[in-house]
């Protein structure tokens, strides 16, 4: 510990930096992109001349605002979005939607439920009995995640203006397994070019990628392969179709589905896969998936 500390003595900027992430100060946006890139990738941000997917996910953070965004990132405003374009039956039911810990009735709620917050990414409480279940941790949890800035970590502008609020779900439970797969696309101007399936979540989560045919692609970001072979799921024809309506004149966005007892559900809808600093393996694919963005259609 004392280390780090004296590290970042020697290194007044980092302080910087780290007081610009949690927005305690102002710092501009591009500069913080640049020193937080070559921090997580090892090289300089190239924003003249984008090339590869991580740097153009950095120059659209920039340059493509486009305000419907802030509404598709908020896990209650998409909703109505979802809702019109592929229809609500691909909703997972919703319990209720509330401004602060101390609006939610605990005793209306099921005895399993879900409790996600609307502006950010990773807060999520999982209620599977009441009788155990800790309500004082939860609301905890839940009021230091409204308090969280979620947007000045790494600048994905779209959160800026979300909402913070809480939302209920149905917990959802799939009768042949105790563990749901997450089915991501990516998607670019409507086209969805490459998925992948995390599997093992919550246990030691492996994702594996694959083509619009289901062909395994060798490739790896973040985290490990499956050694387990992965079967196509019956609905994989129906996600692409989905991913094609959701995505349409999006530059990129990546869109997530659940399949629960055979039927196919909405996840979210995610415009800077792992804020654009997460390096592909092998390395090419961070151009392959960089040359499906077309940065020249898209105005400042």
């Amino acid at each position: 510990m004392l280390n780090k500390v004296a590290k970042v003595i020697k290194n007044p900027k980092k302080i910087v930096i780290f007081l610009a992430s949690k927005g305690l100060i102002k710092y501009d946006d591009k500069k913080y992109l640049e020193y937080v890139y070559k921090e997580r990738m090892g090289k300089n941000l190239n924003l003249d001349n984008p090339k590869t997917f991580n740097e153009k996910l950095q120059w659209l953070k920039l340059y493509n605002r486009n305000p419907m965004y802030t509404k598709l990132v908020d896990k209650y405003e998409v909703r109505e979005y979802v809702s019109k374009i592929i229809g609500k039956d691909y909703l997972i039911p919703l319990l209720g939607v509330y401004n602060s810990c101390e609006e939610i009735d605990f005793d209306s709620l099921p005895n399993q439920f879900v409790l996600k917050l609307t502006h950010d990414s990773g807060t999520v409480i999982i209620c599977k009995d009441k009788k155990t279940f800790n309500k004082k941790e939860a609301i905890s949890k839940l009021k230091k995640g409204l308090k969280r800035k979620y947007f000045y970590l790494y600048r994905e502008w779209p959160y800026k203006d979300v909402k913070p609020r809480i939302i209920a779900e149905k917990y959802m439970e799939d009768k042949d397994s105790c563990i749901l797969n997450d089915y991501k696309f990516y998607c670019f101007n409507g086209e969805p070019k490459i998925m992948f399936i995390i599997t093992d979540r919550g246990i030691d989560p492996k994702i594996n990628f694959f083509d619009m045919k289901f062909n395994e692609i060798k490739l790896q970001q973040g985290f490990k392969n499956s050694d387990k072979k992965i079967i196509k799921p019956k609905k994989f024809d129906e996600m692409i179709d989905l991913s094609r309506k959701l995505s349409s004149s999006i530059p990129h966005v990546r869109v997530d589905f659940y399949i629960i007892n055979g039927k196919v559900y909405f996840g979210e809808l995610t415009f800077f896969d792992s804020a654009g600093l997460e390096k592909f393996t092998p390395e090419k694919y961070d151009e392959i998936l960089g040359s499906y963005i077309d940065l020249n259609k898209i105005q400042k």
